[in-house]
Protein backbone atom coordinates (compact mmCIF):
# COMPACT_ATOMS: atom_id res chain seq x y z
CA UNK A 1 0.00 0.00 0.00
CA UNK A 2 1.46 3.42 -0.87
CA UNK A 3 0.92 6.01 2.03
CA UNK A 4 1.87 8.88 -0.06
CA UNK A 5 -1.59 8.91 -1.64
CA UNK A 6 -2.79 10.30 1.58
CA UNK A 7 -0.74 13.04 1.97
CA UNK A 8 -2.00 16.31 0.10
CA UNK A 9 0.33 17.16 -2.90
CA UNK A 10 2.70 20.16 -2.54
CA UNK A 11 4.50 21.81 -5.07
CA UNK A 12 7.81 23.64 -4.78
CA UNK A 13 11.06 25.39 -6.59
CA UNK A 14 14.55 25.63 -5.90
CA UNK A 15 16.75 28.62 -6.14
CA UNK A 16 20.45 28.92 -5.69
CA UNK A 17 21.89 32.53 -4.46
CA UNK A 18 22.80 35.08 -7.00
CA UNK A 19 26.97 35.41 -6.89
CA UNK A 20 26.57 38.89 -8.99
CA UNK A 21 24.35 41.64 -9.52
CA UNK A 22 23.50 40.38 -13.16
CA UNK A 23 21.98 37.23 -11.33
CA UNK A 24 20.28 39.38 -8.72
CA UNK A 25 18.53 40.62 -11.24
CA UNK A 26 18.36 37.64 -13.47
CA UNK A 27 16.68 35.53 -10.32
CA UNK A 28 14.25 38.20 -9.72
CA UNK A 29 12.70 38.02 -13.08
CA UNK A 30 12.13 34.37 -12.30
CA UNK A 31 10.60 34.45 -9.24
CA UNK A 32 8.21 36.85 -10.59
CA UNK A 33 7.44 34.71 -13.37
CA UNK A 34 7.72 31.46 -11.64
CA UNK A 35 5.48 33.00 -8.50
CA UNK A 36 2.12 32.78 -10.98
CA UNK A 37 2.56 28.88 -10.72
CA UNK A 38 1.67 29.78 -7.15
CA UNK A 39 4.27 26.79 -5.73
CA UNK A 40 3.85 26.00 -1.64
CA UNK A 41 7.36 27.40 -1.31
CA UNK A 42 10.84 28.51 -2.67
CA UNK A 43 13.62 26.89 -1.59
CA UNK A 44 17.06 28.32 -1.44
CA UNK A 45 20.44 26.52 -1.13
CA UNK A 46 23.16 26.67 0.92
CA UNK A 47 26.85 26.39 -0.60
CA UNK A 48 29.59 23.99 0.76
CA UNK A 49 30.72 24.59 4.42
CA UNK A 50 28.13 27.70 4.79
CA UNK A 51 30.12 29.09 1.65
CA UNK A 52 26.69 31.28 0.49
CA UNK A 53 25.21 31.83 4.05
CA UNK A 54 24.96 35.30 3.31
CA UNK A 55 24.05 35.08 -0.30
CA UNK A 56 21.32 32.67 1.21
CA UNK A 57 19.97 35.02 3.81
CA UNK A 58 19.62 37.89 1.37
CA UNK A 59 17.53 35.85 -0.87
CA UNK A 60 15.40 34.41 1.55
CA UNK A 61 14.39 37.32 2.91
CA UNK A 62 13.84 39.48 -0.56
CA UNK A 63 11.18 36.26 -1.21
CA UNK A 64 9.67 36.74 2.23
CA UNK A 65 9.47 40.59 1.42
CA UNK A 66 7.52 40.35 -1.66
CA UNK A 67 4.95 37.65 0.33
CA UNK A 68 6.22 34.38 -0.83
CA UNK A 69 7.13 31.84 1.64
CA UNK A 70 10.75 30.83 1.41
CA UNK A 71 12.50 27.96 2.80
CA UNK A 72 16.70 28.31 3.38
CA UNK A 73 18.67 25.19 3.47
CA UNK A 74 20.12 25.07 6.16
CA UNK A 75 23.63 22.83 6.87
CA UNK A 76 25.72 21.92 9.81
CA UNK A 77 29.46 20.44 8.76
CA UNK A 78 31.82 23.06 9.09
CA UNK A 79 29.72 25.11 11.44
CA UNK A 80 28.88 25.54 15.13
CA UNK A 81 25.76 25.56 17.37
CA UNK A 82 26.27 29.01 17.91
CA UNK A 83 26.53 29.67 14.51
CA UNK A 84 22.99 27.76 13.40
CA UNK A 85 21.49 29.39 16.79
CA UNK A 86 21.60 32.86 15.06
CA UNK A 87 20.68 31.97 11.71
CA UNK A 88 17.45 30.28 13.04
CA UNK A 89 17.15 33.14 15.00
CA UNK A 90 17.69 35.34 11.83
CA UNK A 91 15.37 33.38 10.09
CA UNK A 92 12.50 33.41 12.51
CA UNK A 93 12.91 37.59 12.23
CA UNK A 94 12.24 37.96 8.79
CA UNK A 95 8.93 35.11 9.37
CA UNK A 96 10.73 32.46 7.78
CA UNK A 97 8.47 28.71 8.55
CA UNK A 98 10.29 26.13 6.52
CA UNK A 99 13.77 25.03 6.93
CA UNK A 100 15.42 22.29 4.49
CA UNK A 101 17.89 20.93 6.87
CA UNK A 102 20.88 19.44 5.18
CA UNK A 103 24.43 17.36 6.45
CA UNK A 104 26.16 19.57 3.67
CA UNK A 105 29.36 19.31 1.59
CA UNK A 106 32.66 19.63 3.59
CA UNK A 107 34.39 22.37 1.24
CA UNK A 108 38.04 20.85 -0.20
CA UNK A 109 40.67 21.66 2.62
CA UNK A 110 38.30 21.87 5.24
CA UNK A 111 39.06 19.42 8.44
CA UNK A 112 36.76 20.21 11.34
CA UNK A 113 33.26 18.31 10.88
CA UNK A 114 31.93 21.40 12.91
CA UNK A 115 29.71 20.33 16.53
CA UNK A 116 26.90 18.69 14.58
CA UNK A 117 28.07 16.10 11.95
CA UNK A 118 25.05 14.33 10.46
CA UNK A 119 21.48 15.97 9.67
CA UNK A 120 19.64 13.98 12.03
CA UNK A 121 21.88 15.45 14.70
CA UNK A 122 20.83 18.96 13.17
CA UNK A 123 17.40 18.40 12.76
CA UNK A 124 17.23 17.50 16.42
CA UNK A 125 18.96 20.67 17.57
CA UNK A 126 16.62 22.59 15.18
CA UNK A 127 13.86 20.88 17.39
CA UNK A 128 15.40 22.05 20.75
CA UNK A 129 16.41 25.05 19.78
CA UNK A 130 12.52 26.31 17.47
CA UNK A 131 9.98 23.69 19.02
CA UNK A 132 7.50 23.41 16.30
CA UNK A 133 8.14 27.00 14.88
CA UNK A 134 9.97 25.11 11.30
CA UNK A 135 8.39 22.85 9.26
CA UNK A 136 11.20 20.72 8.59
CA UNK A 137 12.41 18.93 5.55
CA UNK A 138 15.27 16.76 4.90
CA UNK A 139 16.90 15.19 1.83
CA UNK A 140 16.24 11.38 0.59
CA UNK A 141 18.25 9.53 -2.42
CA UNK A 142 16.15 6.56 -4.01
CA UNK A 143 19.38 5.77 -5.73
CA UNK A 144 20.94 5.65 -2.64
CA UNK A 145 23.82 8.43 -1.04
CA UNK A 146 26.94 8.09 -2.79
CA UNK A 147 28.46 7.84 0.13
CA UNK A 148 26.50 5.32 1.62
CA UNK A 149 27.98 2.08 2.20
CA UNK A 150 24.61 0.11 1.12
CA UNK A 151 21.25 0.47 1.01
CA UNK A 152 20.27 -0.29 4.36
CA UNK A 153 22.39 1.88 6.25
CA UNK A 154 21.11 4.61 3.53
CA UNK A 155 17.66 3.52 5.13
CA UNK A 156 18.39 3.19 8.37
CA UNK A 157 20.35 6.99 8.07
CA UNK A 158 17.52 8.48 6.58
CA UNK A 159 14.91 6.73 9.35
CA UNK A 160 17.06 8.52 11.66
CA UNK A 161 16.68 11.88 10.23
CA UNK A 162 12.93 11.25 10.17
CA UNK A 163 12.65 10.21 13.58
CA UNK A 164 14.82 13.63 15.01
CA UNK A 165 11.90 15.40 13.85
CA UNK A 166 11.74 16.17 9.86
CA UNK A 167 7.96 16.99 8.71
CA UNK A 168 8.53 16.34 5.12
CA UNK A 169 11.95 14.82 2.73
CA UNK A 170 12.93 15.66 -0.94
CA UNK A 171 14.58 13.64 -3.06
CA UNK A 172 17.62 13.87 -4.90
CA UNK A 173 16.92 14.39 -8.53
CA UNK A 174 16.63 10.58 -10.43
CA UNK A 175 15.43 9.57 -13.99
CA UNK A 176 13.85 5.99 -12.85
CA UNK A 177 11.05 6.50 -11.31
CA UNK A 178 10.95 2.54 -10.08
CA UNK A 179 13.90 3.79 -8.15
CA UNK A 180 11.30 6.25 -5.66
CA UNK A 181 8.49 3.97 -6.18
CA UNK A 182 11.09 1.48 -4.04
CA UNK A 183 12.17 3.92 -2.20
CA UNK A 184 9.05 4.13 -0.91
CA UNK A 185 8.14 0.79 -0.24
CA UNK A 186 11.43 -0.24 1.91
CA UNK A 187 10.21 3.39 4.17
CA UNK A 188 7.08 1.99 4.74
CA UNK A 189 8.67 -1.36 5.66
CA UNK A 190 10.63 0.21 8.42
CA UNK A 191 7.91 2.23 9.78
CA UNK A 192 8.93 5.33 8.13
CA UNK A 193 6.01 7.58 7.38
CA UNK A 194 6.19 11.12 6.02
CA UNK A 195 5.75 12.97 2.35
CA UNK A 196 8.62 11.52 0.50
CA UNK A 197 8.48 14.90 -2.41
CA UNK A 198 10.20 13.86 -5.81
CA UNK A 199 12.87 16.27 -7.21
CA UNK A 200 12.43 17.22 -10.56
CA UNK A 201 15.64 18.63 -12.57
CA UNK A 202 14.67 19.75 -16.12
CA UNK A 203 17.02 19.01 -18.95
CA UNK A 204 18.47 21.61 -20.66
CA UNK A 205 21.92 21.07 -21.06
CA UNK A 206 23.42 17.73 -21.56
CA UNK A 207 27.12 17.91 -20.48
CA UNK A 208 25.96 19.94 -17.49
CA UNK A 209 23.70 17.09 -15.90
CA UNK A 210 25.89 14.64 -16.81
CA UNK A 211 28.33 16.38 -14.83
CA UNK A 212 26.27 16.93 -11.78
CA UNK A 213 24.58 13.65 -12.27
CA UNK A 214 28.56 11.81 -12.03
CA UNK A 215 29.15 14.05 -8.70
CA UNK A 216 25.75 13.51 -6.57
CA UNK A 217 25.13 9.84 -8.06
CA UNK A 218 22.19 10.49 -9.84
CA UNK A 219 21.39 7.85 -12.76
CA UNK A 220 20.99 9.03 -15.66
CA UNK A 221 19.77 5.39 -17.80
CA UNK A 222 21.79 4.95 -20.92
CA UNK A 223 19.40 5.08 -23.14
CA UNK A 224 18.58 8.89 -22.06
CA UNK A 225 22.61 9.13 -22.21
CA UNK A 226 22.63 7.60 -25.87
CA UNK A 227 20.08 10.01 -27.14
CA UNK A 228 21.40 13.31 -25.87
CA UNK A 229 25.07 12.59 -26.62
CA UNK A 230 23.34 11.86 -30.18
CA UNK A 231 21.91 15.12 -30.31
CA UNK A 232 25.33 17.39 -29.68
CA UNK A 233 25.11 21.11 -29.38
CA UNK A 234 21.41 20.87 -30.99
CA UNK A 235 20.50 23.04 -27.94
CA UNK A 236 16.60 22.65 -29.06
CA UNK A 237 16.48 18.91 -29.60
CA UNK A 238 18.06 18.50 -26.30
CA UNK A 239 15.57 20.93 -24.30
CA UNK A 240 12.11 19.51 -26.25
CA UNK A 241 13.69 15.48 -26.00
CA UNK A 242 14.24 16.68 -21.86
CA UNK A 243 10.75 18.14 -21.84
CA UNK A 244 9.33 15.27 -22.96
CA UNK A 245 11.04 12.82 -20.99
CA UNK A 246 10.68 14.83 -17.80
CA UNK A 247 7.23 15.61 -17.90
CA UNK A 248 6.78 11.55 -18.50
CA UNK A 249 8.45 11.15 -15.34
CA UNK A 250 5.93 13.92 -13.62
CA UNK A 251 3.24 12.54 -14.98
CA UNK A 252 4.28 8.61 -13.48
CA UNK A 253 4.78 9.68 -10.42
CA UNK A 254 2.11 11.84 -9.34
CA UNK A 255 -0.78 9.17 -10.74
CA UNK A 256 0.86 6.78 -8.72
CA UNK A 257 0.52 8.62 -5.92
CA UNK A 258 3.71 10.81 -5.08
CA UNK A 259 2.72 13.68 -2.99
CA UNK A 260 3.90 16.49 -5.25
CA UNK A 261 7.12 17.14 -6.57
CA UNK A 262 10.04 20.12 -6.51
CA UNK A 263 11.54 21.74 -9.61
CA UNK A 264 15.56 22.29 -9.07
CA UNK A 265 14.88 25.61 -11.58
CA UNK A 266 18.37 26.41 -11.73
CA UNK A 267 17.43 29.80 -12.01
CA UNK A 268 15.68 29.73 -15.28
CA UNK A 269 12.15 30.16 -15.31
CA UNK A 270 11.29 28.36 -19.04
CA UNK A 271 11.77 24.47 -18.12
CA UNK A 272 10.26 24.80 -15.03
CA UNK A 273 7.47 26.62 -16.20
CA UNK A 274 6.53 24.29 -19.48
CA UNK A 275 6.67 21.01 -17.00
CA UNK A 276 4.35 22.81 -14.52
CA UNK A 277 1.69 23.48 -17.47
CA UNK A 278 2.21 20.27 -19.19
CA UNK A 279 1.60 18.20 -16.17
CA UNK A 280 -1.75 20.90 -15.30
CA UNK A 281 -0.45 21.44 -12.17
Amino acid sequence: MNTQKKYTKSYSCEFFPPKTEKGAENLRATLTELALLKPAYFSVTFGAGGSTQEGTYDTVKEIQEKGYNAAPHLSCVGSTKENIRKLLQSYIAIGVKRIVALRGDMPSGMRDMGELRYANELVAFIRSETGDHFHIEVAAYPEIHPQAPNARKDLENFARKVKAGANAAITQYFYNSDAYFRFVDDCESVGVDLPIIPGIMPITNYSQLARFSDMCGAEIPRWMRKRLEAYGDDKESIVAFGEEVVTELGRKLLDNGAPGLHFYTMNQTGPTTALWKNLGL
